[in-house]
């Protein structure tokens, strides 16, 4: 009797593995869809087995990978510091490039130019659809005629993030060493200098900025801070996202009649109205879930298009470093953030992942710690 109870017992025990591995399988081919990732039975039963949570992303044939978890669970990453041990993988940087060309081209999309709009013509906020918004006369005259990219090409870039991973990483004379260096957000750099570099071609400005770092211009003081930090930038593109959210245009404005006023040495650009749903896209359908991308993954996808090597500084998105020292959320301010508050816009872990394994491939190298050579 004994023995005809441990047979039946071992017999359901079968039958549940058997239906647990065959439910996970078809989650997991739910999860990778048709996109050609799927794999064998043994690659779907392997990928069970590992703790990483990992799908392939398929470029033109050739696959790498990626992630599809969907949580914002801060993870540990371990970067190699040593220049030595990456390698660019040119091969598989225009693979890259090739696949980001079907969804957008950074020379068109980094900014309207003036032919397409005239002064009174009514846009549609991206994020805002029921809103609408004029376009003003000062926009119109601040619209570039031509791409500021239009045949542009580099040898290596680097894409500045703002994270306070960068203090005390002595990182700025590499980052100005780059052909052409982007920076976000208007962080300011001069007392920063020997961390984060000087160079600047190309800077971001969100409307929020303003608001921010410069209290909404609210009096002289502050606009004259604005206005040092624009002159400052002496002839690089500044790169203005105008039309993304209704609460921006009033910024924008005030930004736009100060470059006008004081004959600021800027070139303008404001970004395509298909560009953020553009990029995204491309992220969707290498399986790394993004909600809303950051700055930072907008200017590397764009970055892809024009640059032969691509260099990201300052991008990480956790409270503790690697020694598991605090960082702040932005090397030049005491602003906190939840890095994985489901009401945030974006997925900054998950991009950070997805940009770790293509640093491991060679696509792109990710520093995250001090530089060589730093003291």
């Amino acid at each position: 009797m004994q023995l005809q109870f441990r047979s039946w017992m071992l017999a359901a025990l079968t039958l549940l593995v058997v239906f647990l591995i065959f439910a996970d399988i078809s989650e997991i081919e739910e999860e990778i869809g048709n996109s050609g990732g799927r794999g064998t039975i043994r690659s779907a039963v392997n990928s069970l087995h590992s703790k990483s949570n990992r799908a392939e992303v398929v470029i033109n044939g050739s696959s790498l990978p990626a992630v599809v978890d969907r949580s914002n669970e801060s993870i540990k990453h371990s970067i190699q510091p040593a220049s030595s041990k990456w390698r660019h993988n040119q091969t598989l940087s225009l693979r890259i490039r090739k696949q980001i060309l079907k969804f957008l081209d950074a020379e068109k999309d980094i900014s309207v130019l003036k032919g397409t709009l005239k002064p009174g013509d009514i846009i549609h906020y991206i994020f805002d659809r029921d809103s609408t918004m004029n376009v003003s006369q000062n926009l119109y005259e601040l619209l570039p005629r031509t791409s500021p990219l239009k045949n542009k090409h580099f040898q290596t870039c680097a894409i500045v993030g703002n994270s306070g991973v960068l203090l005390n990483s002595g990182c700025g004379q590499e980052i100005d060493t780059h052909s052409f260096v982007i920076r976000c957000n208007l962080a300011p750099v001069q007392e920063y200098a020997r961390d984060v570099g000087l160079k600047t071609d190309l800077v971001t400005m969100n409307p929020s900025v303003i608001q921010r770092a410069f209290e909404d211009l609210v009096n002289a003081t502050w606009r004259e801070k604005l206005l040092q930090r624009l002159h400052g930038l002496n002839g690089s593109i500044l790169w203005i996202p105008a039309f993304m959210a209704r609460g921006g245009k009033e910024r924008v404005e005030w930004v736009n009649a100060l470059i006008l006023k004081h004959h600021v040495n800027v070139r303008t650009a404001y970004p395509s109205l298909r560009l953020l749903h553009a990029v995204r896209g491309y992220w969707l359908t290498n399986k790394v879930h993004i909600k809303r991308p950051t700055t930072g993954l907008l200017m590397y996808t764009l970055a892809t298009r024009f640059c032969n090597q691509i260099y990201l500084y300052g991008f990480w998105p956790f409270p503790l470093d690697q020694n598991q020292n605090p960082v702040k959320y932005h090397y030049y301010d005491s602003l906190k953030y939840g890095y994985t508050s489901q009401a945030s816009p974006h997925t900054m872990p998950l991009e950070f992942k997805a940009l770790k394994s293509l640093h491991e491939q060679g696509a792109l190298k990710l520093t995250v710690g001090q530089c060589d050579g730093a003291t």
